[in-house]
């Protein structure tokens, strides 16, 4: 099955990876999808103070 997501390869220690996973399961979340609500909040707040990322055209 095909979709629309890009894939990337994370390297992060155990640790790292764990705390993640009890954040995730706290929030009735995966992993991945708590790495995704993070990241949109991240560029929220990055954009909130310097403004709109421009995207790339391709």
């Amino acid at each position: 099955m095909l979709d629309d997501k890009s894939r990337y390869t994370l390297r992060v220690s155990p640790e790292l990876l764990e705390k993640l996973g009890y954040i995730a399961e706290y929030e009735g979340r995966t992993k991945n999808r708590e790495l995704e609500q993070m990241i949109k909040r991240r560029i929220a707040d990055f954009e909130k103070e310097h403004g709109e990322i421009p995207l790339a055209k391709n």
